[in-house]
């Protein structure tokens, strides 16, 4: 097992990074609905960015363009069938969600709490593979499991953001936001622990590139139906844009970086 050891805590480094952006919860004051549509912008941009900039293009360049896209698109028809056999108020009630006032739900609350479930949830898709690629990574050289940790702790932080602002918005309860976000990081070791102890070395490449695929279709399914939407909902709509942009710019400079 010993072999094994750096691997899993690489993974698990770069999941709690997830939960560090959760905790911006603790330094945001007087949060308004404007400022949760620059962030649900901002959330948009990160995934949407990432699914096409990493995510798609790696899987296009291992698995060959036509198989990377249908993983891609279904991906896409997977969360429209959710979202049709699942609604909103059923994803609040499962949270078992109370409104800011704690007198029961509002619409729109209880929209911007599904938005952020269903971040929420694309992150830890997202998440689940990054897991793998980075202890299979450190298992074959350490050193590159290290640089790929550290980038994707770096881009877990806005991740963690964009998980814990709608949850905290629309719920008022700090401490379910930061769980969420960090529930949602976890993804990352608990990827790497399903490969080490089910797959082993059975896990292709091939395997793991087509998921990189699906799950880029769910985060940008997510972006543009329950995201976008939502965030221009506001006096404001300009902001939701702003958000959006500095969103793929961070991602951007963060991938660029490390």
């Amino acid at each position: 097992m010993d072999p094994y050891w750096v691997p899993l805590g690489l993974t698990l480094l770069a999941g709690l990074a997830t939960g560090l952006g959760g905790l911006a919860t603790f330094f945001i004051k007087g949060f308004r609905r404007s400022h949760l549509s620059v962030l649900m912008g901002f959330a948009a941009g990160v995934m949407v960015y990432i699914s096409f900039a990493e995510l798609l293009e790696e899987a296009v360049e291992y698995a060959g363009f036509l198989h990377a896209n249908m993983a891609f698109f279904g991906g896409i028809l997977a969360m429209f069938l959710l979202d049709r056999v699942l609604p909103h108020h059923y994803l609040a009630e499962m949270a078992g969600f109370v409104s800011r006032s704690g007198q029961g739900r509002n619409e729109e609350d209880e929209e911007i709490l599904s938005a952020g479930l269903l971040t929420a949830l694309g992150i830890f898709l997202h998440n689940f593979p990054e897991g793998i690629v980075v202890f299979l990574s450190a298992l074959h050289d350490p050193r590159l499991g290290l640089t790929l940790a550290v980038a994707i702790a770096m881009h877990n932080i806005p991740e963690g953001i964009s998980v814990a602002m709608p949850i905290y918005y629309a719920t008022g309860d700090r401490a379910r936001a930061i769980l969420y976000a960090f529930g949602s990081g976890l993804a990352e070791p608990m990827g790497a622990l399903l490969t080490l102890l089910i797959f082993g070395s059975l896990l292709s490449g091939g395997f793991i590139n087509l998921s990189l695929a699906f799950v880029a279709g769910i985060m940008v399914f997510i972006s543009i139906h329950e995201l976008l939407p939502l965030a221009h909902k506001t006096e404001h709509p300009e902001g939701a844009s702003n958000g959006f942009l500095v969103g793929m710019v961070v991602m951007f400079i963060t991938l660029v970086l490390l």
